[in-house]
């Protein structure tokens, strides 16, 4: 497609997807509730098998072969692409990756932090020196946070204390930003614990999960784990160099990036639009604030002022998608897609799809299918003993309507 206003039709579409055949044939099921279901694995069930620009670990994100079938699919270069939900970034990334522009927001401000710094990353020699300024400038006149080194050697915590007060007096979350200590805040963000000698803790569980002060006190008198000292910066490059080994810069790149709830997109202009991708919160399976009250410390993020949806009823979800499917009709194009990834949740007895459908009820959209990415892999589920699609998420089950 050349004409970045000209969308590909709903019929094209469903074509492409009843002929998809790059890894599987596409099973067709009989239609459920008038809507077809179509089965296939529709990208590549390997881990880590996309740049590695997208290795920040976040809780319940999609890999970033989701949005990448989509954004080849269903837009042209130049097209906006809009996750209002947007986590770790992977939409927003993958769509400058693919030239095109981005959009992006979430309530948590983590969201931007995780975000920015990897749209268009600073040089590493940048970077190399700019933590080497940091260090040189460390105090030892700093108050240590004792219930800390349940996680951390008394000499890493002086680093950690020491790079959060730098970049808190130097960095705002908004605004007027600097690159480079954008960069190491989402870096050291996602060092701050973990369970390999790449992180700045102990032993813990993996990064996007930040255990208690009470049960990590817990983990070390059960592996009797004493804290060993972590050199945070040779910590911080190590990573980096890993995030980026595929050379990929963006200095050319359009994003709108913002922090605001996924039902008041107040950056974004009416009919601005071309294709949103995103996964809302299902239901009460993650806890955002406990899983990164930890990395909200560093950034200087109050928890008690993020207002994150958790919803216990299936009811009350409902509601919100139908607040934030208005709001999507409002900055789509005429003929641009709209693209929700859910899961099946409870066992599998409740069926997040379906709902969806209730809530684009009355609204400007045109239901096209739900697609089933059912693949075979290893996810980190299975720590908890959660069998491959027996519980769990591995089956993507992707909403796609288009506007009228």
């Amino acid at each position: 497609m050349k004409d970045t206003d000209t969308k590909i039709t709903s019929d094209s579409f469903i074509k492409y997807i009843q002929s998809f055949n790059l890894f599987n044939n596409t099973t067709h099921i009989e239609k459920i509730n008038g809507i077809a279901y179509y089965i296939n694995e529709f990208w590549t069930s390997k881990q880590r098998a996309g740049l590695f620009l997208h290795e920040i670990s976040y809780r319940a994100c999609f890999k970033p072969q989701l949005p990448e079938f989509f954004i080849n699919i269903l837009t042209s270069e130049g097209n906006w692409v809009l996750d209002p939900f947007m986590g770790r970034g992977t939409t927003p990334l993958q769509s400058v990756f693919m030239h095109r522009q981005a959009a992006g927001s979430d309530i948590n401000p983590l969201s931007l932090l995780l975000t920015r710094p990897r749209i268009n990353p600073p040089k590493f020699t940048d970077i190399e020196d700019r933590l080497t300024e940091i260090k040189n400038n460390f105090t030892t006149n700093i108050s240590l946070q004792e219930e800390l080194l349940a996680f951390y050697h008394p000499d890493t915590l002086l680093e950690i204390l020491n790079l959060r007060s730098f970049l808190l007096e130097n960095s705002p979350i908004s605004g007027n930003v600097d690159p480079i200590n954008d960069w190491i805040r989402m870096v050291a963000l996602n060092r701050l614990t973990g369970h390999s000698a790449g992180f700045f803790s102990t032993y813990t569980l993996p990064p996007n999960q930040a255990v208690s002060i009470s049960s990590q006190l817990k983990i070390n008198q059960r592996l009797n784990k004493v804290p060993p000292y972590k050199d945070t910066a040779n910590l911080i490059l190590k990573k980096t160099r890993q995030l980026l080994k595929d050379n990929i810069t963006h200095s050319n790149a359009s994003f709108n990036l913002s922090i605001s709830k996924a039902w008041e997109l107040y950056y974004l202009n009416e009919s601005s639009i071309d294709l949103v991708i995103t996964s809302p919160p299902f239901l009460d399976i993650v806890n955002y604030k406990e899983d990164n009250w930890l990395r909200n410390w560093f950034a200087g993020i109050n928890d008690n002022e993020i207002d994150l949806s958790q919803f216990k009823n299936v009811n009350d979800w409902l509601q919100m998608i139908h607040k934030v499917s208005h709001e999507l009709s409002r900055v789509l194009k005429k003929g641009g897609y709209l693209v929700i990834e859910v899961g099946e949740v409870r066992g599998g007895k409740i069926k997040l799809e379906e709902y969806v459908w209730k809530a684009l009820e009355n609204l400007p959209f045109k239901p096209i299918c739900v697609l089933i990415n059912q693949q075979n892999f290893t996810k980190t589920s299975n720590c908890w003993g959660v069998g491959n699609n027996h519980k769990g998420t591995n089956t993507n089950r992707i909403v796609v309507a288009q506007k009228i």
